[in-house]
């Protein structure tokens, strides 16, 4: 049965047409995957069927073929129409041309709809798990909403925490409280946008096994738009294949997957590389949390590590190893409960853990992150984000070709990225927010920096693009990374040495392939995606 019906959609930002005459018919019950790299419209089309005012098409329809109850405003999937409302209403069907329409049917149908982002973690972050899953039941009594809020916990793994305030969960846990919540609402259309493009693959797995057991299963229409094409596979009836807003090929997720995949390049291999002598020390390195909840955390448990200078340094582990932790802790952020770090600035070595101007004040300008959690300034354009927003002060025409070269590093092509620079952070794709962020930290040219998964929601031909580019740098600047990832197939592309992190702890440092030889093969299945 039809459920959702494009026709002739257009949309166009800043002159720039994102989705092209699209047409899909998407029936109830049915998973659509929409797959395609960053920048080709994936995220442009789930907001405009999720609603959001600014994604109103500029040609076409939006057609919802609903059950709708005129007594209450309820609405239902089709299947509803001629069915009793629990208000005692009947359903009538409905023809619902989403952006004209009255607005009492809009906001009917947007309440109806479940949505999760990639990289949002909305919580209530003093509230309890149990309680964020909570505030999104209605419409049941106390007792029958906590066994659903259990439920859920259950089906999403994270009854473990399931008393624990939301601040301190990791972030893979919080997306999965998310899921909870997203589903506790009890939706007639959910849509997934990258719902696993930051997570490591073991939690990435569980929120793909709640998606089937919590969304498809039950037969509730989803639309889900990934990178990923494992993603495809597992979840989707149907793939359409998004190349800069038109769809260049649609059908059976195997046989698509499989035609998408011929267009991924492998990266160049990169030489082994001589370090020019140690730049960061780490002695003995603690961080621990106290909270009254969970007693001791100890979110960094002795870490004593050696980087050099000009490598390509990973640190390797899952959702919740003490990664983000350590990052922050190297880049001054965080204060360690206890240990030494000292980086290497010319001839002289600064104490990491002093504050002030004769201690890391010294060396920060010399220093760039890039945050898991990055943001950019949404009221400045990319040129503005990439130059003033940073205090970067060029004079205008050096600043716009410094700009596009920043950005051919990370991905772009020229033309492409020459039209980037007027536009807004919103008027991007989740993929190209993050490019555009990491170029961010790039142009100030820092001797050492820290990526935090900078790969989260990069497609697959990004990814070797970005990959080339951080070799290059390293080669071209002298600059020193230190990559935090779960993502072991990245690592073993880029980096020259490779630390494995779980609980706290470095298990072992070595070569990238070394450490995945040493992986147990449930490891191995953890954390390669091709395992």
């Amino acid at each position: 049965m039809s459920f959702i019906e494009l026709e002739n959609v257009t949309k166009t930002f800043g002159g720039v047409e994102i989705l092209k005459n699209l047409n899909i018919t998407i029936n109830e019950g049915s998973v659509l995957g929409i797959l395609g790299r960053s920048g080709a419209g994936k995220s442009v089309l789930i907001n405009m069927l999720r609603g959001m005012k600014e994604y109103k098409p500029d040609n076409g329809k939006i057609i919802f073929n609903i059950a709708f109850c005129p007594k209450c405003y309820r609405a239902d999937p089709p299947s509803k129409v001629g069915q009793k409302c629990s208000c005692g209403g009947e359903f009538e069907a409905e023809r619902v041309d989403l952006w004209d329409t009255d607005r009492k049917i809009y906001a009917a149908v947007r309440k109806r709809i479940s949505i999760m982002l990639q990289r949002t973690f909305a919580l209530y972050e003093d509230d309890t798990v149990i309680d964020n899953v909570l505030k999104s039941i209605s419409g049941h009594d106390e007792e029958e909403s906590t066994y659903m809020a259990i439920d859920l916990l259950e089906m999403t793994q994270m009854t473990h925490r399931i008393t624990h305030i939301a601040r301190d969960l990791s972030g893979g846990e919080k997306q999965r409280v998310v899921l909870a919540r997203q589903i506790a609402k009890e939706p007639m259309i959910f849509l997934a946008d990258e719902p696993t493009g930051t997570l490591d693959p073991k939690t990435a797995e569980l929120i793909h096994h709640a998606l089937l057991e919590g969304v498809k299963e039950k037969g509730t229409t989803m639309i889900i738009t990934s990178h990923w094409p494992e993603v495809m596979r597992k979840l989707s009836d149907y793939v359409i294949w998004l190349e800069r807003g038109e769809i260049i090929d649609e059908g059976n997720p195997e046989e698509v997957v499989a035609r998408f995949l011929e267009q991924v390049p492998l990266p160049e291999k990169k030489e082994e590389f001589v370090t020019g002598g140690p730049i960061i020390e780490m002695e003995d390195v603690k961080k621990h949390y106290y909270s009254i909840e969970r007693g001791v955390i100890k979110a960094v448990d002795g870490i004593t590590l050696t980087i050099g200078e000009g490598e390509i340094f990973g640190i390797v582990g899952l959702s919740g190893a003490g990664k983000t932790t350590l990052s922050r802790i190297l880049y001054g952020l965080t204060e360690p409960s206890s240990g030494n770090i000292s980086a290497k600035l010319g001839d002289d070595w600064i104490d990491m853990t002093q504050s002030g101007p004769l201690g890391r004040g010294r060396i920060k300008p010399y220093l760039g992150i890039l945050h898991q959690e990055y943001s950019l300034y949404p009221h400045r354009t990319v040129l503005g984000n990439l130059t003033e927003a940073i205090s970067l002060e060029l004079p205008a025409e050096f600043a716009k070709m410094k700009a596009i070269y920043t950005l051919k590093v990370v991905g772009f092509d020229e033309e492409y990225a020459a039209s980037l620079l007027n536009k807004y952070p919103d008027e991007l794709s989740g993929g190209e927010r993050h490019r555009v962020a990491l170029a961010q930290v790039l142009i100030k040219e820092p001797n050492i920096i820290i990526l935090d998964e900078p790969t989260g929601t990069m497609d697959p031909i990004t990814r070797v693009q970005v990959t080339d580019s951080i070799i290059k740098a390293r080669d071209e600047l002298s600059q020193t990374f230190v990559i935090i990832s779960h993502d072991m197939d990245f690592v073993l592309d880029v980096c020259d040495r490779a630390a494995l992190m779980r609980g706290g702890k470095i298990l072992k440092i070595g070569d990238p392939k070394d450490i995945v030889e040493d992986l147990t093969p449930t490891e191995k299945k953890e954390m390669l995606t091709e395992e």
